[in-house]
């Protein structure tokens, strides 16, 4: 019995230290092993993710394994979004994703945006700098309306030229003397913008301008150049005009002198000029008291003018206000032109013309071909605008003109050249005391033809002759009489209303080459008595064409039809 009561206790004692040992165990695997487990697991996780960048999309709802995971055979760093491949050149080529069928169920997360090169924020657009923009100031100009800045205005010039798109700024309230000038190119860079704040004044000293000039600012064959601004150009014309006698010119024993007793030449300026240049651009800016024509392009294509002021005093001589030469693809729009008008200070020595003194050369029969001819002799110029040979799609709106001689077209073929104008509209144009509303004007002698011209929606008031069409023009005492003419072809008057103060419509054409295709639309005009003058009738002479509508007052000289002949026909072939 006591035996088996040891043998017992020794079986418990036996199962106790089994039980013991698997403790021991247990303790053992949850304690130093374990926690190096849970080590490495963790280092091959962060090995697995580095190089990744943003949130992992790898769960595509419960229980479903990702449609786009790659093959086995991929390797596993290769990204699977191709906005995340490696730079280009490096690394793998990213698998090709197949199209998730439809109907699958499974909504697929947007690809993240791709990074910037790099990794580099987005840089702001850059703002102009002291390199693209230069100050005239900052190359010595002035500014103090005595010093003469013609070189500080011709070394920011030279240094924006080698900037595209820069600019050249003459800041506010400042005034800058500047002398003759040319901005030029053609190895200018294209697009630089002439931003005009101050004002420009002319010299006065004749030592700057020698035997005399053309032009005093020009800038030629420029690509994309602008003048912007709210400054102003001042010609100073008043000392050409005061010391110059504009019907001297031609006598070399006239000595013109100004307030320095210094000798004035007889070449007077154009205030602004653009030569062989494209995509022109002049806005904001006035232009004042130039010596001749304000605003001059030649043979330039592609212009743009409005929100301009050009403005001259009343006894100013020949100072046009735009004048175009050779120049295609131009607009000229929301501009206040006002160019003097030579005509009021010589009412009294027109008058004085003598009808006889024409009429026994045998030139003039007529009191209404007296006055016209009156009427060429006191034309001096300043017209708003001045359409040369050359010109073609030329579209002119929405501006007022007045004081000056309107907007006219000639004169053409003086000293017997040839001449092309085409493709004319001007609408929607206000005159005020012009002497004389929309004129076609050329030489006798020439040739060539002024074809596509239309006038529409012209409101004249006190205007001398709103309508003219003159191929008899003449700004001297005597012309030669010739036969060739340069034919007028296609001109359309419409909705042309106002007050007129000596004849509503003059057209004045030649035998050898009759004006054809005339049509009127709409005209109103009334006479304002003016003491100073005489009011006649409409005047016509080989004008051919159409009245759409009765005129006020009635135009019947106006021959219906075509002109008999091919002498038109002959015309056309030269341009």
């Amino acid at each position: 019995m006591g035996l088996e009561i040891k043998g017992l206790t020794f079986l418990l004692l036996l199962v106790l230290l089994v039980l013991s040992s698997n403790v021991s165990l247990s303790d053992a695997r949850s304690g130093k092993h374990w926690r190096q487990n849970r080590a490495s697991s963790s280092t091959l996780l962060r090995r697995k993710g580095k190089g990744k960048t943003g949130n992992s999309h790898k769960q595509y709802g419960k229980g479903n394994q990702d449609p786009y995971q790659p093959s086995p055979s991929t390797s596993p760093n290769v990204p699977v979004n191709p906005s995340e491949s490696p730079v280009q050149g490096k690394g793998h080529p990213a698998p090709t994703m197949p199209t998730p069928s439809s109907g699958s169920g499974h909504t697929l997360p947007s690809p993240p945006p791709p990074l910037p090169p790099l990794l580099l924020p987005p840089q702001p657009p850059a703002a102009p700098s002291q390199n693209t923009v230069f100050n005239v100031v900052d190359f010595g100009a002035r500014g103090d309306g005595v010093t003469d800045d013609t070189q500080a205005f011709q070394e920011a010039w030279a240094a924006a030229c080698k900037v595209e798109a820069s600019t050249v700024l003459v800041p506010s309230e400042l005034e800058f003397v500047v002398g003759p000038i040319s901005f030029s190119g053609p190895y200018c860079k294209p697009n630089i913008l002439f931003q005009l704040d101050g004002t420009i004044l002319a010299q006065t000293s004749t030592r700057a301008w020698g035997s005399g000039l053309l032009q005093w600012l020009e800038f030629t064959k420029l690509s994309g150049i602008s003048i912007q601004g709210s400054g102003v150009i001042n010609g100073r014309g008043q000392e050409w005009w005061t010391y110059s006698d504009p019907n001297d010119n031609d006598d070399d024993d006239v000595d013109a002198y100004n307030v320095e007793l210094e000798k004035i030449p007889q070449i007077k300026p154009t205030a602004l000029r653009f030569y062989g240049s494209s995509n022109v651009t002049v806005t904001g800016i006035t232009i004042v008291n130039s010596s001749q024509c304000h605003l001059k392009f030649d043979s330039c294509q592609g212009v743009m003018v409005h929100d301009l002021t050009i403005s001259s005093p009343e006894n100013s001589p020949n100072t046009d206000g735009i004048h175009l030469q050779n120049s295609k693809q131009v607009s000229i729009h929301h501009t206040n032109l006002a160019c003097g008008n030579a005509l009021t200070n010589s009412i009294k020595a027109c008058s004085l013309v003598e009808t006889d003194k024409f009429r026994t050369k045998g030139k003039i029969k007529t009191l209404v071909q007296v006055s016209e001819v009156i009427f060429s002799l006191c034309d001096a110029g300043d017209d708003c605008v001045s359409i040369q040979t050359g010109c073609s799609d030329i579209n002119i709106h929405n501006v007022n003109c007045g004081p000056g001689h309107g907007i006219s077209i000639g004169g053409l073929g003086r000293y017997n050249t040839k001449a092309c104008v085409s493709n004319v509209t001007v609408r929607d144009v206000s005159m005020f005391k012009t002497m004389t509303g929309v004129r076609i004007k050329t030489w006798q002698g020439g040739s060539g033809l002024v074809q596509g011209i239309r006038f529409s929606n012209i409101l004249v008031s006190e205007v001398q002759t709103p309508i003219i069409i003159d191929q008899f023009y003449c700004d001297r005492t005597t012309c030669r009489n010739q036969t060739s003419a340069v034919a007028v072809s296609g001109v359309q008057y419409e909705n042309i209303r106002g007050t007129f103060t000596i004849k509503p419509a003059h057209f004045a054409c030649s035998d050898s080459s009759p004006c054809s295709e005339i049509t009127l639309t709409g005209i109103q005009l009334k006479p304002l008595i003016v003491p100073q003058y005489h009011l006649y009738n409409p005047f016509c002479w080989q004008a051919f064409g159409e009245l759409f509508t009765p005129a006020i007052p009635p135009i019947s000289c106006l021959q219906i039809g075509k002109p008999s002949g091919n002498n038109v026909m002959s015309d056309y072939d030269l341009c």
